[in-house]
């Protein structure tokens, strides 16, 4: 992102640069390759058990399959529907 190191990264990154580091991150989720990897294998896997889950059965979704990464959280207003 700017260098070898924390500090020449402080040194070499604008703020500007930064701050679309941070929007990338924001949009497209983080640099680590497991992550996104796992991510894809989640993502196959959840159109696999879909694909072939019954009629009766609640369908799945990407973070079912993936250990590491958390199912987003949701508002207070959607909590509210859920136990109405």
């Amino acid at each position: 992102m700017g260098g070898r190191t924390i500090a020449e990264a402080k040194e070499r990154v604008s703020v500007t640069e930064y701050r679309d580091w941070v929007l990338y991150r924001q949009k497209y989720g983080s640099l680590n390759g497991m992550m996104r990897t796992e991510w894809a294998a989640g993502l196959i896997s959840s159109v696999l058990a879909n694909v072939n889950r019954g009629k009766d059965s609640p369908s799945f979704k990407v973070t079912d399959f993936t250990p590491h990464i958390n199912e987003p959280s949701i508002s207070l207003e959607q909590a509210m529907q859920e136990w109405t």
